[in-house]
């Protein structure tokens, strides 16, 4: 009899009456912590003054929430939002997308980027560093959550989410997958800032991450159960045919990178 790991982990850390501390409470505050810190080690280094950090912290902070919000409420349950729209600001009940996310925060760093006279690639370049390594951190919280784990599977390091899925079926830990890809991507885009730093062509870093990480979300996706009951009748769930332009984007800024030469900022 194959033995499989018993994943009963409480989401909660700590209860003080109806007041709940939460692992994917505490995983989304770091990600903005190491965010800001690594981000300011990155402005100090191109001396960007350090109170416009602050300012795009708070740019970061709106573009994910609302973002990732309304991506959840319109790409996977419109149906119930539309009818109910004041459903979608209960986000404490759960419920956020990383496409709307990603999509929450070009946009935010688009109006940032016009506000404070940066050009877009330079600030997308360094930014998604960071949003790397809070792909990891949320990936973490969701399996302290038991929750957007994969299909059924009988490798030994299979999790049982004795928690959320009563059926009892050994699955794939795809969250673990996914935050471990995450941490590669994250180290390899801070690593070649570290090397090439200044002399990085614009675009480079930001082009690589939308490859990469959607690139591997779209693969990812074939392990997991699908979220929604409509995405059973698709050839291609909604997470990947959501990934496929992402991916296209970094393509197409690969190539203008490579094709024409980099002008470096300021």
């Amino acid at each position: 009899m194959l033995e499989f790991i018993q994943w009963n982990v409480d989401p909660e850390i700590f209860r003080l009456g109806s007041f709940a501390v939460r692992w994917y409470g505490l995983f989304f505050a770091l990600s903005f912590y190491f965010g800001y810190m690594i981000m300011g080690n990155i402005f100090k280094k191109e001396n960007v003054p350090a109170t416009i950090l602050d300012n795009l912290s708070l740019y970061m902070i709106l573009g994910t929430v609302i973002g990732a919000r309304l991506g959840h409420c319109l790409f996977y349950q419109p149906e119930i939002y539309l009818a109910h729209p004041l459903e979608i600001l209960k986000i404490w009940e759960g419920g956020l997308a990383s496409h709307g996310a990603a999509v929450g925060i070009l946009f935010a760093l688009y109006v940032f980027a016009k506000r404070y006279r940066f050009t877009y690639l330079w600030i997308l370049d360094r930014i998604v560093i960071v949003v790397a390594l809070a792909g990891f951190m949320i990936r973490m919280g969701n399996l302290m959550n038991s929750e957007i784990y994969g299909k059924a599977s009988t490798l030994p390091w299979a999790f049982v989410f004795l928690r959320d899925d009563f059926s009892m079926i050994p699955r794939h830990p795809t969250q673990i997958y996914e935050g471990i890809a995450y941490i590669g991507l994250f180290l390899f885009l801070f690593m070649t800032y570290r090397k090439k730093g200044l002399q990085l062509p614009e675009g480079l870093l930001f082009g690589w991450f939308m490859v990469i990480l959607f690139g591997l979300r779209f693969l990812l996706e074939f392990l997991k159960e699908n979220q929604v009951d409509f995405e059973n009748k698709m050839a291609l769930n909604l997470g990947q045919g959501l990934s496929i332009p992402f991916v296209l984007i970094g393509i197409y800024i690969l190539y203008r990178v490579y094709k024409k030469p980099f002008k470096p900022w300021p």
